[in-house]
């Protein structure tokens, strides 16, 4: 009797990748990027093994307690008509569906400062990426302001962190040098816009990219290394 060769198993491993993504989480294309960049190490989870580190940018650093109405910011900042807003942030959610976020009808603009220092803290636990991803849902799925310490403890408290301690990082203005520092540092680096994709602190990719460009490219950086 002929017995089948068994095929070897491969012997390969993930290649290990760093990826660090720069942005804010009032910035509605790096919610399509990071679900994007999710999707597309998914398809590769077998030949990647990932690091994502989040940094911090504001597009708002000026924004006043309470927030501004979105559709008059967005007109004032951009110079947009509220029927060209209106379209934006049509495409903007057809977009987030293709790639399984959803926005919602997000009416106002927050200041992020002490989300971005929440996210520092939340980073030392090794939870920065679970509650960045619970921010950004918060932010632009079910509209809640996320300069407010109460809503900010209650997303740190869905992604398991300790919410006594999380409250008492935000009272004491934890971590507002560090975040202000790497802010500064990828501003002096060139980066102006969000979000800014970086593998293995080489490789730049910018914007809110499909989930096809994200494979190709993160292909293109093992190649390469």
């Amino acid at each position: 009797m002929i017995e089948a060769i068994k095929p070897e198993e491969s012997t390969m491993q993930p290649q290990p990748l760093r990826i660090d993504f720069v942005s804010d989480i009032a910035c509605p294309w790096c919610a399509v990027g990071l679900s994007s960049l999710r999707l597309a190490l998914a398809r590769l989870e077998n030949e990647v093994e990932p690091e994502i580190v989040v940094h911090p940018f504001e597009l708002n650093p000026d924004m006043a307690a309470g927030g501004e109405n979105t559709v008059k910011y967005l007109s004032r900042k951009y110079g947009r008509t509220p029927e060209q807003v209106a379209q934006t942030q049509a495409m903007i959610r057809e977009r987030g569906a293709s790639v399984d976020f959803t926005f919602g009808p997000r009416t106002r603009v927050y200041n992020t400062f002490d989300a971005h220092r929440l996210m520092h803290w939340a980073g030392l636990q090794g939870e920065q990426l679970p509650l960045k991803l619970a921010l950004l849902r918060a932010y632009h799925s079910d509209d809640k302001d996320v300069s407010n310490h109460d809503v900010l403890v209650e997303v740190a408290e869905s992604v398991g962190l300790d919410p006594v301690e999380a409250r008492a990082v935000l009272q004491r203005g934890d971590y507002a040098e560090q975040v202000r520092a790497e802010e500064r540092d990828y501003q002096a680096k060139g980066i102006h816009s969000v979000p800014t994709i970086i593998f293995n602190r080489r490789y730049v990719l910018t914007g809110g990219q499909p989930v096809e460009t994200f494979e190709q490219v993160i292909r293109e950086v093992l190649a390469a290394e």
